[in-house]
Formats: structure tokens, C-alpha cells, sequence
């Protein structure tokens, strides 16, 4: 590597590597111009006692101007001042950059830990943008703005999404924000102690706490490959998160059917919506007793479900009798379901 180009990587980093808290007060402060500390905290998700740091970081990476006045002031620096040396070395940098890359190979581990804020952002819209039928995710209201473009293609494409805000002081105004065009279904919940998350289909998925999204080395992500392991996520968002919460808004009745879950409290959920009428069931997962690969198909004939989401099962009448369905890890139920498909009038193609 060329010593300029070190030196560009230097300036580019050092300008850039910017936290959560970091890119709310700069975005602020760029919008009115000039604010104070508490100007800052009520517009943004950043606590007051965290606002003289931030912006006393982005005073040194050059971004805005502290006025010690009282209250203090904090300045906006016009963008072309405060990135105008890095355009063209950056153009520069970025075509050396591609000259000596080399795809890598898509990663196979069944768990990663993650510490970069970037890396997992990346990893949250790959889970999102690769969901085809079923999406959970928690997110800080910053991070629904984000994504705000990508949940929405998914649900005009008929993808079921479960939306969970954190911290809901901060979450939108169902009043004056559209919560249904980003999520089937939209719920609030307190405290800041909620990670941040996304399973798709039950399978890919990643945990990461608040702080590490805020550029906290102390803290990390978590990237799970495995559908065994995706479930473990699914069923913590399912049975502690989602339980705790408040719902902000719900579609109801409104997606058709067939639907696909990779959930069976999902699946069962759904089917008690629609309380006195027929549905067919089409499963695929195991055999609980010798692990053999299985397909279920008939009428769905009974359900079980506890609020708590501890307990969710499906019966279906199949041709040789009875079988009922479990979710994952299953032991009281014949079947453990992996894939499951509900709709109308006949058991539906998987």
C-alpha cells in the first residue's frame, strides 16, 4: 500500500468513524445550523448527560464548532469546509482501493462475533433485503428510519414482518408515521435494554446490543448461519420481546392467504385471528421420535397457544389420522415444524 493512500485511509477513518450518537447530533446541528446541548437531546435519542461528549468528538473531527457561551453553542461547519480535502483523494483512494480487492468467499461459520457498527448494519440489511416470507426485527428508531425503505419493499412483496421498536419514549407517532407500510404488525417496548435484531424465514439472523451499535468496543454483534441457531434468536424475540410489548399497529386480517411461516406461534397466531373458520396445513420438518423427514398435509382441526407464546401447536387431520405440530426443538408434539404454509379450501403447495 502506498504511503498517500495509507494517508488518505488515515483522514477518511478518522473522519468517518463516526457512533449512533455521533451522526443524530451532526445531522441536528447540519438541519438548524446551530443548537445548544439541550436543543440536541430533545431532537434526537442521545441522553443529555451523553451530548457534551458527542459533540465535543465531532468539534474535533473538525464537524462543528463549540461556542462556550452559556448554554453552550454548537455550530454547524459547512460540509464543504469540513470534507472538501478529502473529495478527490477519496475518488482516488477508492480506485486503488477496488484495484487490489478480491471478493471474498461468503461466510460459512455458523456463529460470528461482529464488534464494527458497520458490519453490523451490513449484516442487518443482507437479513431484511434476503427475507422471502417471514421477518422479525427490533430495531431503535433511528435504525426503522434507515430501514425504512427495505421493510417496506418486503411487505408490498408479502413478506409477514414483525416489527419491534425499542425504546418506545422514542418511537414514532403511529398518528403521524405509516407503521403498516413497514410491518405487518408494529409493537413498542420499553428501556433502552432491548437488543437489536432481525431473524428472516427463521433462519439467518443477528443480535446485537444498543451500545454496540454505538460504536462500543466493549460490546458486539451476533451472526448466526444456521436455521438450528436462527431459531434460538426467533424464539427469544418471540417469547421475551415481543410478549413485553405494546402493540402500535396491526393489519389484522388484511394479507392473503396462503401464508408461509417459519414460526409455528406465528402460524397458530394467525389461524386463531380468524376464530370459527377452515384452514389447510401443508408441513414440512421431522419426525420427533427418529428424526425422518417429513411432510404433514391436511385440515387444520385444532390449535393450542398460551399468551405467553410458550405453548403453540397446530393438529392437523392428514389421511392416516391425526398429527399434531410443534416448532422447533420439539418434544410433546408428533412433528417438529421447520417450514409451514396455512390457507384455504385445500392443504396448500409447500
Amino acid at each position: 500500500m502506498t504511503d498517500d493512500l495509507r494517508d488518505t485511509l488515515d483522514r477518511v477513518g478518522d473522519r468517518f468513524n463516526l457512533g449512533e450518537y455521533e451522526i443524530d447530533a451532526y445531522l441536528a446541528v447540519l438541519e438548524h445550523g446551530e443548537l445548544t446541548a439541550s436543543d440536541i437531546a430533545d431532537r434526537t435519542d442521545i441522553p443529555q448527560p451523553r451530548v457534551y461528549d458527542t459533540v465535543r468528538s465531532l468539534s474535533d473531527r473538525g464537524l462543528v464548532e463549540l461556542r462556550e457561551s452559556r448554554p453552550m453553542k454548537i455550530v454547524a461547519v459547512d460540509p464543504d469546509d469540513a470534507f472538501g480535502d478529502l473529495r478527490s483523494s477519496f475518488a482516488e483512494m477508492v480506485d486503488e482501493l477496488e484495484a487490489r480487492y478480491t471478493a471474498p468467499t461468503r461466510e460459512t461459520e455458523a456463529v460470528s462475533l461482529v464488534k464494527s457498527r458497520s458490519t453490523i448494519l451490513r449484516y442487518l440489511e443482507e437479513v431484511i433485503e434476503n427475507a422471502e416470507y417471514e421477518l422479525a426485527v427490533s430495531l431503535t428508531p433511528g435504525l426503522l428510519r434507515r430501514f425504512r425503505d427495505e421493510l417496506a419493499a418486503k411487505v408490498a412483496a408479502g413478506v409477514s414482518v414483525e416489527l419491534l421498536v425499542t425504546p418506545a419514549s422514542n418511537a414514532p407517532d403511529p398518528a403521524e408515521f405509516d407503521y403498516l407500510e413497514v410491518a405487518t404488525i408494529a409493537r413498542a417496548r420499553r428501556g433502552i435494554t432491548t437488543p437489536v435484531l432481525a431473524v428472516g424465514d427463521g433462519e439467518y439472523s443477528v443480535y446485537a446490543t444498543q451500545d454496540a451499535l454505538r460504536d462500543d468496543r466493549e460490546r458486539y454483534g451476533v451472526i448466526f448461519n444456521r436455521s438450528a441457531l436462527g431459531f434460538l434468536v426467533s424464539g427469544f424475540f418471540g417469547t421475551v420481546l415481543w410478549t413485553t410489548a405494546e402493540t402500535l399497529a396491526a393489519d389484522g386480517e388484511e394479507r392473503p392467504f396462503p401464508r408461509r411461516y417459519a414460526s409455528i406461534r406465528r402460524a397458530v397466531k394467525d389461524v386463531r385471528e380468524f376464530d370459527g373458520e377452515e384452514f389447510y396445513a401443508s408441513v414440512e420438518g421431522r419426525d420427533i421420535e427418529t428424526g425422518e423427514e417429513v411432510t404433514v398435509r391436511g385440515k387444520v382441526v385444532d390449535v393450542a397457544f398460551v399468551d405467553t407464546e410458550e405453548v403453540a401447536s397446530l393438529v392437523v387431520e392428514t389421511e392416516t389420522g391425526r398429527v399434531e405440530i410443534g416448532g422447533r426443538v420439539a418434544a410433546l408434539e408428533d412433528v417438529e415444524g421447520q417450514e409451514i404454509v396455512i390457507g384455504r379450501g385445500e392443504p396448500p403447495a409447500l
